[in-house]
């Protein structure tokens, strides 16, 4: 499925380019875990990656259908879920990632 809209400045998506600083990826796996997407669904979460970065960083790159949706996701379940790990023993980042947004033109389901 392609979803693209060609009114010009148009964005059907927004991109989110995410830094986590001191994260791993034993935490990564643990947070995924926490987070229980398979059977909780992530709201307005089109398409997510994530992998380590060239400096030791834990990097995610994310198409949402808005910023607003993102950012509730944070606000209702990663931010949580990472109090939850702490909880537990994990040494979790003690500051909110670095975020860079771009607009989402084109996106292709297949």
């Amino acid at each position: 499925e392609l979803v693209t809209d060609t009114t010009p400045g148009a964005q059907v998506a927004v991109g989110l380019r995410v830094k986590f600083d001191g994260v791993t990826q034993e935490l990564y796996d643990a947070l995924t875990e926490e987070l229980d997407v398979e059977n909780e669904p992530i709201e307005g979460l089109v398409f997510h990656t994530a992998g380590p970065r060239s400096d030791g960083s834990w990097g995610v790159i994310d198409t949402w259908e808005s910023r607003e949706d993102y950012d509730r996701f944070e606000e209702a379940r990663l931010l949580p879920a990472f109090q939850a790990l702490a909880e537990r023993g994990y040494n979790v980042p003690s500051s909110r990632p670095e975020i860079k947004e771009f607009p989402v033109h084109t996106y292709i389901k297949q």
